[in-house]
């Protein structure tokens, strides 16, 4: 008890430290200069909230750890007293029903999203944001969850595939369907390029730079007027069509609408519904072939390289290469998600592609569970979905958001979905 009382203590008391300069000094400027008013039962309000708060959660942990003392016990007499075969088949049939039922819930949900009655343009938007950083996580699950490089730049190859649309779009007038795959491939070649002299470091080392990469990108995006547009970036990107018809109010003459082909009044909405289904098609694609990746003898030696790398060497494992194809890979579907953003905004600049796009994309990732594609869409829903709902909170919004991170770093440390079946179960 007396342990508990001191670490609630020293809480309360970095709370008031910090919570003093913001919240209990208010400067207010007269005819005598600058004075402070101060508010000290604010401080007060959060120092006894916070010890409070912290005597709560270190009690219901001990009891939380009690209770699954108590559960592991009666677990074991239930597995000493029953058939062992019998438990572990029913547990695998058990496991193979959950594991496929909750994936189809969610795909089913978003393929009706559109159709349902509280659907509206932001709804729709805020769909789009989701499922496009779902795939960017995807991708970058390949690098980091599967063979484990720490890699910080991710947003470069995100930027390559942005730029290379606009750019293929504007010289070469190519429509969104031929230049996507182009995208793809023009990134997973830089990756691949990079890649050569970058692979052979390890750790910190390939992480700083990867990091060094990416502003080296922004860098260049930015200086780079004559092609890049500097930091006013380029505009008039075209947008998607879906077999040539145009979806817009009026086009040039001889070119199809989409509502006149189909006999619907003009509706903005269309071309929203449109790119979501576009970027959720994207998405299921790499989330299946990620998964179908992972079970492939390529997809084991990401995973043993990412346990022992020495391991590896030791039994005639080509570690560059191994690490070539995961890096080739994410890059790939980085260039795909950047075309979309640019074929969705119209618009882009080198602003939309810093570092933080990266942190929040990793972010994703270490919260979803390393190597979990389940893990990536719950954690995306909740970086990405949770703070729009708290958006009429205003500056509230993200302390809600960082009190969610607080409890679910509390709940699961290792992420939401960090226990994974293995790929080959001896």
């Amino acid at each position: 008890m007396i342990a508990r009382l001191k670490d609630a203590l020293l809480a309360a008391l970095i709370a008031g430290v910090l919570t003093l300069p913001l919240m209990g000094a208010r400067t207010i400027e007269s005819a005598h200069g600058l004075t402070a008013e101060w508010h000290l039962d604010r401080v007060l309000a959060v120092v006894v909230t916070v010890f409070l708060g912290r005597l709560a959660v270190l009690a219901l942990l001990r009891r939380a750890r009690g209770l699954g003392r108590m559960f592991s016990q009666i677990s074991a007499w239930v597995a000493r007293s029953a058939k062992v075969f019998s438990v572990q088949r029913r547990k695998k049939r058990r496991l193979l029903k959950t594991r496929f039922a909750l994936p189809a819930i969610l795909i089913l949900a978003t393929l009706l999203l559109p159709l349902m009655p509280f659907s509206s343009r932001y709804v729709l938007d805020v769909g789009i944001m989701v499922l496009t950083y779902i795939m960017l996580a995807w991708g970058l699950n390949i690098t980091v969850g599967y063979a484990g490089l720490l890699d910080l730049g991710y947003v470069a190859f995100y930027a390559i595939g942005a730029y290379s649309y606009a750019l293929l779009a504007q010289y070469a007038d190519m429509g969104f369907w031929a230049a996507l795959p182009l995208c793809g491939l023009i990134a997973a070649a830089v990756g691949v390029v990079l890649g050569f002299p970058v692979l052979r470091l390890r750790g910190d080392y390939f992480a700083i730079v990867t990091l060094g990469f990416g502003e080296i990108t922004r860098l260049i995006l930015i200086n780079w007027t004559t092609l890049t547009g500097g930091p006013n970036g380029l505009s008039g990107v075209p947008r998607p069509r879906l077999f040539g018809m145009e979806f817009a109010r009026s086009g040039e003459e001889g070119q199809a609408l989409f509502h006149d082909v189909f006999g619907l009044a003009f509706d903005p909405s269309q071309r929203v519904v449109f790119l979501y289904y576009i970027i959720l098609g994207m998405a299921l694609l790499v989330g299946w072939f990620s998964w179908r990746l992972r079970r492939l003898p390529l997809g084991r030696a990401w995973e043993a390289l990412r346990e022992d790398e020495v391991a590896c060497a030791a039994l005639g494992v080509n570690r560059w290469w191994v690490k070539l194809t995961a890096y080739a890979l994410a890059a790939s579907v980085a260039g795909l998600g950047g075309a979309f953003f640019a074929a969705r905004q119209g618009f882009i600049s080198p602003e939309s592609f810093t570092f933080m796009e990266s942190a929040t994309i990793l972010a994703i990732i270490i919260l979803g569970g390393m190597g979990s594609l389940m893990g990536v869409v719950l954690a995306t829903l909740f970086i990405i979905g949770l703070p729009e709902l708290f958006r009429d909170l205003e500056q509230f919004r993200m302390l809600a958001f960082g009190l969610g991170m607080v409890l679910v770093m509390i709940w699961r440390p290792g992420g939401l979905m960090s226990a994974r079946e293995p790929t080959v179960r001896l």
